[in-house]
């Protein structure tokens, strides 16, 4: 039986799944601290396993388009962070200063990898740099987000300097180095993961899935859905569409007044345009207090959910021009 088109996607469910546990069966004393320990541990695996699976050679065949790649960088960089600055006048008083740090922390967080090169496959952009901006976004990430989550989140913290550094610290050693390590292991691990890449995707979900459980969990037990009513939860969920909204504007706007061609407009629109729930959840566990987590990762996995149904219509949308564009070409062509 097919699979009916409003059923959202197993992992989607599964995130449902897993908050509905939390909040109904949150661990907590010496099971927090072992799901601590596993959540520690699941989150390097994570990004071992990101290090393995990023071809070396797939990243240098689009390197050398590097005014799309700034472009990307941009977006995902500089006019994210910009846009949840311009909101907090508005934001702060409606959802919460807790929930806007949020909102601050997904505009801070790089592109996703996977599902943007789909949707430029998909709707006929430039795959080779959306593999290499969608990639590079996801590496230099580990490094960008924690400053910009410092300079835009603690910037009225008097130990902000302390903080930071201790943030790169934990950086480095539960993603930067597993990330290098696995890296280097691809040399002898990457024909083996570039052909079970469909197994280990759910490797990677559930990876996220017990950092969510986990942040939840301490979530729970700190009253988040008395602190999140039904109201604030449908407020954020229309900010987050305003935010996807103005950023797919502006980029395809900045694409076209940039010169750039049909393809790599295209590109620019969907790897400046996403955010990544593979690399915010497993990094909010890194940057953030156990108490706080939950609300600052609530606004990430709501952007993804919306993010992945727009973007899958705009994609359709653009993969059907292109192919009524080749059909009145050939039937030129054959007249």
């Amino acid at each position: 039986m097919a699979r009916p088109k409003w059923l959202p996607d197993n992992f989607t469910i599964s995130l449902l799944v897993t908050v509905a546990v939390a909040s109904l069966l949150p661990c907590s004393g010496e099971v927090a601290v072992a799901f601590a320990w596993l959540t520690n541990i699941s989150i390097a695996l994570l990004f071992f396993m990101h290090g393995a699976k990023l071809s070396q050679q797939a990243v240098l065949a689009g390197a050398g388009h590097w005014k799309l790649h700034l472009t990307v960088f941009s977006a995902t960089f500089i006019l994210f962070p910009l846009i949840g600055l311009a909101l907090r006048p508005v934001l702060a008083p409606v959802i919460g200063e807790e929930l806007y740090m949020g909102i601050l922390y997904l505009c801070a967080l790089p592109s996703t990898v996977q599902s943007s090169i789909a949707f430029v496959s998909l709707a006929r952009g430039n795959v080779p740099a959306a593999i290499c901006s969608a990639a590079a976004s996801s590496l230099f990430g580990i490094f960008l987000t924690p400053i910009i989550v410092a300079l835009i989140m603690n910037s009225g913290s008097s130990d902000g300097g302390s903080s930071t550094l201790d943030a790169i610290e934990k950086i480095t050693v539960q993603l930067l180095l597993p990330f290098v390590a696995g890296q280097i292991a691809r040399r002898w691990i990457g024909k083996w993961v570039d052909k079970h890449k469909g197994t280990l995707k759910y490797l990677d979900q559930s990876s996220i899935l017990l950092v969510v459980y986990t942040a939840f969990s301490s979530a729970v037990i700190g009253g988040i859905w008395h602190q999140v009513p039904a109201a604030s939860l449908g407020t954020l969920i229309v900010v987050c569409i305003v935010i996807l909204a103005v950023a797919l504007t502006l980029t395809a706007i900045i694409g076209k007044r940039l010169g750039f061609n049909q393809e790599d407009r295209i590109t620019i629109l969907f790897c400046g345009s996403k955010k990544s729930l593979a690399t915010g959840v497993p990094m909010a566990q890194v940057l953030f207090s156990a108490s706080t987590i939950g609300m600052i990762i609530l606004p990430v996995m709501l952007f993804h959910q919306i993010q992945l149904m727009v973007c899958a219509v705009l994609a359709q949308r653009y993969s059907t021009r292109a192919i009524e564009a080749e059909s009145k070409l050939a039937a030129k062509g054959g007249a």
